[in-house]
């Protein structure tokens, strides 16, 4: 196997016109997987859209079966017709949809998945090629040269696109649906994705002489092309992903080197030509003098690295692994049990390296009483997969999770035995495949204006209390949760806000009683004979 050192970032901003974000990126150097998704829909629907296209789509790559074709093509099929289903599901969802480009690179080469006219370019040796095609009118022109580059990120139509993800049903083989193309990824070369945010305002020639200038720095280059973008209009979200083999940088200096080498002026007509350039940015600089340039707008960037945390490893404890991470890092824990309080962090995922080796157990109790096992206050783009999060009597927990204001991904979980499983209070979290159980009120409560997405998990045995028995799921008004392939134990097992339609409920989610106790067999009388 062909394995090439990988140093990727990416970064995301919503520009300077549009006040939300519906982009999302993704990039994990150790399994090579990257992704750009653009969400279509208006706020809300656009962003949730993007977030479960994001979330499936990682999840399917992530588990090595079939071919990276097949991978592929399943990971977004599963991505749209989920996205179709949510929307079907939920009112304020309908017509949501979004367009994406994903990169799978493994022994040597990269399998791009591409739906929409997000982009995906690859770099080698100076030059810069466009590898995906623009699923619209105008982009099908400009592939085909009967509009250039500039004319085509000038055309009034050039947002129009023939092909998204989620608006009808699909399936992985279905013609016209995912463009998938395989392309050697050498280790002095890199790949490009990006958002049409990028492409709409800067050039690729731009594009190729940013990330030339910061060839061995990634992150350096997504900081950068986002600020083009923004300097050049910034008329929509822009988002960025860079990822470079370990040679890179080297092949860009050999290039650069070569084009001096064989192409430059003249010293005497360098000379005048530099003196000329020099003397008309003095002009210029007397002309700017008293103006202020306006500082470049926060930029989310992350240059992704993973922290290990167990016996052995480099942290001790959780804890002291999420003050290290930074937005784009994933802490990954070894087996064993913690006993700590753990604190989610915005742009940073906290993964059990093995699913359901690592445990939580609550804290040393405080004088105040049980606390949560993991909190997330005002947290984005984060994520918790495969821990055990587990309460007994000498261990009490409030919540397994308690979110508050927070954007956060909740998968492949077992929470049992705390007083409520997950608890959110406001914010549009994702619960994915979790179990939920045991809990001695509600395994899930919804709480303030939250928009939760729920999403198969398994709630079982929850309101325990038999002096005051709750539902496995409640829902309090203001909040607008989504329900879609949960599987509960009893009819009465869900509360939800007024508005929402029972038979729906049960037609996108399921009813499994759980079997009753077979009571132990009495002794029977022996018999005379």
């Amino acid at each position: 196997m062909v394995r090439t050192k990988l140093i990727c970032a990416a970064g995301s901003h919503p520009g300077l016109v549009r006040k939300n974000n519906e982009d999302r990126v993704y990039c994990d150097a150790e399994r090579g997987i990257f992704l750009v998704v653009d969400g279509i829909g208006g706020q809300a629907a656009g962003e949730r859209a993007a977030a479960i296209a994001e979330t499936r789509i990682r999840r399917r790559l992530e588990r090595q079966t079939g071919t990276p074709e097949e991978r592929i093509r399943e990971a977004i099929t599963v991505a749209n017709n989920e996205i179709l289903e949510v929307a079907r599901s939920n009112p304020e969802y309908q017509g949501m949809a979004c367009v994406l480009t994903a990169a799978l690179v493994e022994e040597g080469s990269a399998t791009v998945g591409h739906v929409g006219d997000s982009r995906l370019y690859k770099l080698r040796a100076g030059a810069i090629r466009k590898i995906t095609h623009d699923h619209s009118p105008v982009g099908e022109r400009e592939d085909s040269g009967e509009l250039s580059e500039a004319d085509a990120m000038k055309h009034p139509r050039r947002n129009e696109v023939y092909r998204d993800v989620g608006s009808q049903e699909h399936a992985p083989d279905d013609p016209g649906f995912i463009e998938v193309r395989r392309i050697p990824f050498e280790p002095d070369s890199a790949l490009l994705l990006s958002s049409d945010g990028l492409s709409d305002q800067v050039s690729s020639g731009e594009i190729l002489r940013i990330v030339g200038r910061s060839a061995a720095d990634p992150a350096q280059a997504v900081g950068d092309l986002i600020e083009a973008a923004n300097m050049a209009g910034g008329k929509d979200n822009v988002s960025v992903v860079v990822v470079a083999g370990e040679q890179f940088a080297a092949g860009m200096a050999e290039a650069a080197a070569a084009r001096t080498r064989g192409g430059f002026l003249s010293s005497r007509a360098a000379f005048f030509v530099y003196g000329v350039l020099a003397a008309l940015a003095a002009v210029l600089a007397v002309r700017l003098a008293g103006r202020a340039r306006p500082a470049p707008p926060a930029i989310r960037v992350t240059a992704a690295q993973v922290l290990t945390v167990g016996k052995g490893a480099a942290f001790e404890t959780i804890g002291a692994a999420m003050d290290k991470a930074m937005p784009g890092d994933t802490v990954e824990v070894l087996g064993g049990e913690y006993r700590e309080t753990v604190a989610l962090k915005t742009g940073v995922a906290l993964r059990s390296r093995i699913p359901g080796e690592a445990i939580l157990r609550a804290s040393p109790a405080p004088s105040s009483g049980p606390a949560a096992a993991v909190t997330g206050a005002g947290v984005r783009n984060s994520r918790i997969a495969g821990f055990r999060i587990l309460a007994d009597q000498a261990m009490p927990l409030a919540a397994g999770i308690l979110l508050s204001a927070s954007d956060v991904d909740v998968e492949d979980n077992e929470i049992g035995g705390a007083r409520n499983g997950v608890r959110i209070q406001g914010g549009a979290p994702v619960l994915r495949a979790n179990s939920i159980h045991d809990s001695e009120a509600e395994g899930i409560l919804i709480e303030g204006d939250a928009l939760p997405w729920l999403s198969h998990n398994a709630l079982e045995r929850n309101g325990r209390d038999p002096r005051n028995p709750r539902p496995d799921l409640a829902a309090a008004a203001p909040s607008k949760p989504v329900l879609l392939g949960n599987v509960f134990d009893r009819r009465d097992a869900v509360s939800l806000p007024p508005g929402h339609d029972p038979e729906a409920l049960w037609k996108y989610n399921y009813l499994v009683p759980r079997a009753k106790p077979v009571p132990p067999a009495r002794p029977g009388r022996g018999r005379r004979q």
